[in-house]
């Protein structure tokens, strides 16, 4: 079966994913698009022969549309997703699922009521080789039980629009749910300390940041947060448990020896960083939907959690308190009690 794909916005991450879906996935076809834009929106569907429609409504209503891609704006997200739910029809979401842990909450209660799950979230660190053989060795118990996780998200730079809030809401988003996924545990408080502060940056940018979270089983994770970091873009982490660590490796790189030294390279940006967790992740959700399953990526009670705890990081920052997270019970739907 060719899974039908009608594509909410084609700005630059809209483009590669249809790029993706037509270049790199098998299975799939990318059928109609939509965008703000309605001359970017023409000119994104020519290129593979698909059309342009008016608006998301149109598109998910469209009888050549299997399943749904949401890239467009974030405030737009619960709008597209409430829809396609609503429809019936599979949707995958980047992140955030929606701007608000009360729009998340109404996915939430819509995918309840419709009695299956439709929506995937894109957390995309959950098909790197590294974060899965991380989440293995966690869960054979070869490290005993995890004490403490030490990570790190470095940026060379951002651009001046780049705002405080957006380290916890944009940055370590990805962080708080590769995170809950590794530990399979939930982070109830969070807490932000601002280190002496890098004069690489803009003026009105607390950068460093370092995030504290602790989780319900009384893990303790600290996440540096350096978005002018200036070398590359560098993510760490390591998990400390009872009898042992493990440590995500660094991409493949080759020893380059010369002039004195002894060198590997640090990617520059994301895109390089995380392309093959992008691919993997678009090949499994089109084969899921082309079977007819249920997807097993990040769910809308991910994406509700992600918003609320990254929401509190903010208000941790804001205010220098310890702030609990608050989630409420996780429905049966997404593996909570009954």
């Amino acid at each position: 079966m060719t899974v039908r794909v009608g594509v909410i916005g084609v700005g630059w991450i809209g483009q590669e994913h249809i790029r993706r879906l037509t270049e790199v996935v098998t299975g799939a076809e990318v059928t109609a698009v939509t965008d703000i834009d309605a001359a970017r929106a023409e000119e994104a569907a020519s290129r593979v022969g698909a059309r342009a429609v008016a608006n998301g409504a149109e598109l998910i209503a469209a009888d050549d549309v299997d399943a749904v891609l949401v890239t467009s704006w974030g405030p737009t997200h619960a709008e597209h997703v409430l829809n396609a739910v609503a429809a019936g029809k599979p949707v995958f979401c980047e992140k955030p699922l929606a701007t608000t842990a009360e729009d998340c909450l109404r996915i939430v209660e819509a995918e309840m009521a419709h009695g299956r799950r439709l929506v995937q979230v894109g957390f995309m660190r959950r098909y790197d080789a590294g974060y899965r053989k991380m989440k293995q060795v966690i869960d054979s118990g070869r490290i005993g039980e995890p004490l403490i996780v030490h990570c790190a998200h470095r940026n060379p730079t951002v651009p001046e629009s780049y705002t405080s809030s957006m380290a916890a809401l944009d940055t370590a988003v990805h962080e708080v749910d590769v995170l809950r996924w590794l530990l399979d545990d939930e982070i109830v408080s969070t807490q932000v300390v601002t280190p002496r502060a890098t004069s690489k940056r803009f003026a009105h940018l607390k950068d460093p940041q370092i995030m504290l979270f602790e989780t319900a089983k009384g893990v303790r994770i600290d996440l540096e947060v350096f978005v002018n970091c200036q070398y590359g873009y560098d993510i760490q982490c390591e998990a400390v448990g009872e009898e042992g660590l493990v440590r995500l490796p660094d991409p493949a790189s080759v020893g380059l020896r010369s002039a004195g030294r002894h060198s590997t390279e640090v990617p520059t940006d994301w895109v390089g960083r995380f392309a093959d967790a992008f691919d993997t992740e678009f090949r499994e959700w089109i084969a899921g939907v082309a079977a007819g399953s249920e997807p097993t990526g990040p769910s809308a009670w991910d994406g509700y959690a992600a918003t609320v705890i990254t929401s509190a990081t903010v208000e941790a920052l804001e205010s220098g308190r310890v702030v609990a997270t608050d989630l409420k019970p996780r429905p049966a739907l997404y593996g909570g009690a009954a």
